[in-house]
């Protein structure tokens, strides 16, 4: 605390003796970020964030552990999040971002739509834009295509038997 503005706080949610959940709050004594261990292990490596509503805006994930090494982004539905009655500010996932090589930037890129991943499209030569692109429809593979022209139109196009 800063007199009687919370500054940060850690917490044992589920009373097993352990610190579990990290709470950050900004210079006006707002919530700004929590912080959350997956591994249970009493250090986080998840970071939700939230809008100023208390509506879950997305999540950073370190497999690493490193809040300075990011290497998965989860992006959520806030509009939605309003809607549902007694829930906990999470709206359905909309897209991911992660860095599976840990250059830094990310590499592949899902979709989703109503809880199921729609696209999922991947950097195989490390420029920044994706190379393949897998189409999904009712968790079924339906399409993939390779192989983009400069401008970014894939012109190698299978679809799965």
């Amino acid at each position: 605390m800063d007199g009687t503005k919370p500054l940060r706080s850690r917490i044992d949610s589920n009373e097993d003796g352990r610190i579990d959940r990290w709470e950050y709050y900004d210079g006006a004594g707002r919530l700004a970020k929590v912080g959350f261990s997956r591994k249970s292990d009493e250090k986080p490596d998840a970071w939700a964030y939230s809008t100023p509503a208390g509506r879950i805006d997305r999540i950073e994930v370190s497999s690493t552990g490193d809040p300075a090494r990011i290497d998965r982004w989860e992006f959520y539905d806030t509009a939605a999040a309003a809607t549902v009655a007694g829930g906990d500010g999470t709206g359905p996932l909309l897209r991911v971002e992660e860095d599976t090589n840990r250059d830094g930037r990310p590499d592949k890129w899902e979709r989703y739509e109503g809880g199921l991943v729609q696209v999922a499209e991947f950097d195989e030569n490390r420029d920044g834009r994706p190379d393949r692109r897998l189409t999904y429809r009712e968790a079924e593979l339906v399409l993939i295509e390779a192989a983009p022209d400069p401008t970014g139109r894939y012109t190698k196009v299978v679809a799965p038997k």
